[in-house]
């Protein structure tokens, strides 16, 4: 059966491979079908599977391979670190090459080094292939951003971030009950079993779904030297800087939970693997379903930038109530509240995150797949940096996740405010 008109072509058949979508289409006119859709959310939610999955297995992992909690904090770290590093190779080859194969070699590799993992016998392999899977992973998520920058602009844009972030968004949410199941069954190597079938999984799917959306016409043909080159001219547009740091900025708060919350929950309040990824998953279920209404609602109605000043001042005001309540100035105050808290920090990421996706990307068409990786490498180096910090004063205490938080949330305003000034600029509903 043929594609809808100005859909994302797929292929018709195992000897066909995709076919790209044709270079003379208007931007505005390309659409992606619904399984193109559903790659691409499964592309962006392979950093939650690969790091949410894993989180309920973190005291065991401790255990198992001799080794103290923050040593073992530093797989997640050097997962991201990866991830962040990678987008900067990643980025500029899709831009000369095209979407579709750095992507299948991505994910090839990032199979390869999950299965690894699950065979690691102590931490510092373990830390040494989650980096690797952290490097392999990143296609997914440049790409990713970069093909949607190739088939929707503006409103419709933002949107089908939203979009993306209620698939994506149910990683975390499953991803945890996944992992927690999973440890009823096996011990924490059986995480990164599943984790090698998903890679692998998807890696068939972008083979035979996803076709090219850079035409050669739009490619670039220059080198490493050219890329950064590319990458510079795009930092030093200032608008574009205040995004790409309101994003990372913002995404530290977030990493800071994840990195976090396994022993703030289990450790410090007594919870179970179980309850831990309940709680995990209805905090997930809050950043969906903010992201949904940013899309649904908001988009094309309210400015992007005003929902955005919205959603970093919400994230400030929450860690500011977590500070209160963790440093014991009113008390003990349990877990309910400090899980309610978390909650609404959680939940106004899902309105900032793709806002300042949707905000920066807007104004690169000319370079996405350079532009996206700026925007991930930063949010994942950030937040590889706050990764660490949460741990800096042992397992007992939560007031180090709620300072870094604080910390995040208010140098993300700050960023916002002082480099994009969007009381300078002309205000649309974009």
């Amino acid at each position: 059966m043929r594609p809808e008109a100005g859909e994302a072509p797929m292929a018709e058949s195992s000897r066909t491979a995709p076919a790209p979508i044709p270079a003379a289409a208007p931007v505005a006119a390309r659409r992606a079908g619904l399984l193109v859709t559903l790659v691409l959310g499964g592309l962006t939610a392979l950093p939650p599977l690969s790091m949410d999955m894993y989180l309920p297995a973190l005291p065991e992992v401790t255990g198992a391979l001799h080794a103290p909690a923050a040593t073992v904090q530093l797989t997640l770290t050097a997962c991201l670190a990866g991830m962040a590093l990678g987008q900067l190779v990643v980025g500029p080859m899709s831009d000369k090459w095209g979407r579709r194969r750095p992507l299948l070699v991505g994910m090839v590799v990032y199979v390869v080094a999950t299965a690894v993992c699950a065979f690691a016998p102590d931490a510092g392999l373990l830390i040494a292939f989650r980096l690797l899977q952290g490097l392999a992973g990143a296609a997914g998520i440049v790409i990713a951003r970069a093909v949607v920058r190739d088939l929707y602009d503006g409103v419709e844009m933002a949107r089908f971030f939203s979009t993306l972030m209620l698939i994506s968004g149910a990683a975390p949410v499953v991803a945890p009950l996944i992992g927690g199941q999973v440890l009823r069954l096996t011990d924490w190597r059986g995480v990164f079993v599943v984790l090698t079938a998903v890679g692998l999984l998807l890696t068939l799917f972008v083979w035979r779904c996803l076709g090219e959306t850079l035409p050669p016409g739009r490619r670039h043909e220059g080198g490493v030297g050219e890329a950064l080159r590319t990458m510079g001219s795009l930092l030093r547009d200032r608008v574009f800087t205040g995004y790409v740091l309101a994003g990372g900025l913002a995404f530290a708060a977030l990493f800071s939970y994840i990195s976090a919350s396994p022993f703030v929950i289990q450790e410090i309040y007594g919870a179970s693997p179980q309850t831990f990824s309940l709680l995990f998953g209805l905090n997930s279920v809050g950043l969906v379903a903010a992201g949904q209404i940013n899309g649904k609602l908001l988009v094309g109605r309210v400015s992007l930038d005003k929902v955005l000043v919205c959603s970093l001042s919400t994230v400030v005001l929450a860690a500011v109530a977590l500070l209160v309540m963790t440093s014991g100035v009113f008390g003990d105050p349990g877990l309910a509240p400090v899980a309610a808290g978390l909650f609404v920090l959680m939940s106004a990421m899902g309105m900032a995150t793709p806002n300042t996706t949707a905000q920066a990307l807007m104004r690169t068409p000319h370079a996405a797949g350079s532009a996206s990786a700026l925007l991930g490498t930063s949010s994942f180096l950030i937040g590889a940096v706050a990764s660490p910090l949460v741990g800096i004063a042992g397992e007992g205490t939560a007031v180090p996740m709620a300072v870094v938080q604080l910390a995040s949330g208010v140098a993300a305003l700050l960023c916002f405010l002082l480099l994009c000034r969007p009381w300078q600029r002309q205000e649309t509903v974009a």
